[in-house]
């Protein structure tokens, strides 16, 4: 990728500068012009990160690590919440129909200074988005019973180019997940297999089909949920120990994520589950603890976009802490961006971020490196 010019770099950082040196906590800006990015300057000349990141307020550099559910049948809330806080990215829950209709999220990004993400989980089977607008996603397990792993790998490309054109750019999916639960269970169906080959083949191809599509994919749940002893969603749940995830259930991790797998080029990324983990965690769950992290980052050399699970609507973690704090508990750990699809609005949020990374509770040098990783997610700058 070529280097733009100085001239081109000095420009960004002066008009960064005009855009977002007015604002101030919790004001809304006066207008959202979009970002010098890969979608006006071509995809050869992006800007370089670091002029970025340098040119954006402290309180915007924390609003990009945020990821936060909007009511997907209101599409002028959802574009006020961009607008007022500047979030990284906008969750859709649910089958966001009046979101995904008639390009009403055209209006939503538009009121982003930096492109803004839409992620939706959209798997198949129980956990689809799209299937009222562009028909049914098999669950994984059918896809794997059913199909090659050529075939999956065209129907997730298929399924890619329809979210695509509906405004859709990240999904978070597939779920490498080991499976052996049954159907029903929390994620059940939802894996193409309990044999970590199989999970490898299938998972691969479906994000494979999905990445050819233009779509930025998120494997889950890191460091596996396949085989703990309940729901997440319901409270803590615990996992076979450590070193029994890193013989099966961490193996898609390492074989489509490491060192030249085939997924290790920055176009996909990891979701941390909410998971207690024998020798990995101790009193807090995966999503909150910095050894999970520092697995996924030094063991496997994972140098990509990492996202929590839901942090405002699973007793996991809700049981135990408000959305402020666990934000700040996963993002201090090391996520680089926090989620939540309900439960709270973002500039409560953002007041506490700031006085935690003021505070040196959050390291700014830590905090410039995840954005920089949330913005090459987006393609906004290399």
């Amino acid at each position: 990728m070529s280097r733009p010019s100085r001239a081109i770099v000095l420009a960004l950082v002066a008009a960064l500068a005009a855009l977002l040196g007015p604002s101030i906590a919790g004001a809304a800006p006066a207008a959202a012009p979009a970002l010098l990015t890969g979608e006006t300057l071509g995809p050869d000349r992006l800007p370089h990160c670091a002029a970025v990141v340098a040119a954006m307020t402290l309180r915007d550099r924390l609003a990009q690590r945020l990821m936060v559910g909007v009511d997907a049948s209101d599409p002028a809330a959802a574009a006020a919440t961009v607008r007022a806080t500047q979030v990284g990215g906008i969750f859709l829950p649910g089958n966001a129909t009046a979101l995904l209709n008639n390009q009403a999220l055209r209006g939503v990004r538009a009121m982003a200074r930096i492109p803004v993400a839409v992620a939706v989980d959209d798997e198949g089977g129980r956990v689809q988005r799209i299937d009222e607008l562009d028909g049914n996603l098999p669950s994984a397990r059918a896809m794997a019973a059913q199909f090659t792993p050529q075939q999956v790998m065209e129907l997730a490309r298929e399924r890619g180019r329809a979210q695509l054109a509906r405004g859709i750019t990240m999904n978070l999916a597939p779920t490498v997940d080991l499976g052996g639960q049954p159907a029903r269970a929390v994620i059940g169906d939802r894996a193409f297999s309990e044999d970590p080959g199989w999970v490898v083949s299938y998972a691969g191809a479906f994000a494979e089909g999905e990445r050819d599509a233009g779509i930025f994919t998120v494997l889950k749940h890191f460091p596996g949920h396949g085989r703990a002893n309940g729901d997440s969603h319901r409270g803590r749940v615990t996992t076979p120990p450590v070193d029994d995830l890193r013989a099966r259930d961490l193996q898609p991790y390492a074989v489509l994520l490491g060192p030249g797998g085939p997924l290790a080029d920055g176009n996909t990324g990891v979701l941390v589950g909410h998971l207690d983990v024998p020798g990995l965690t101790t009193d807090l769950p995966s999503s909150l603890t910095p050894a999970v992290y520092d697995l996924l980052r030094t063991e496997y050399k994972f140098d990509g976009l990492v996202l929590t699970d839901d942090l405002g609507a699973m007793r996991a973690i809700t049981g135990t802490f408000g959305l402020p704090e666990a934000v700040e508990r996963a993002l201090a750990a090391g996520a680089d961006m926090a989620l939540w699809s309900s439960g709270g609005d973002a500039t409560p949020v953002l007041d506490h971020l700031e006085q935690v990374l003021n505070a040196g509770g959050i390291s700014q040098q830590a905090n410039d490196e995840a954005v920089i990783r949330v913005l090459r997610a987006k393609h906004t700058c290399s």
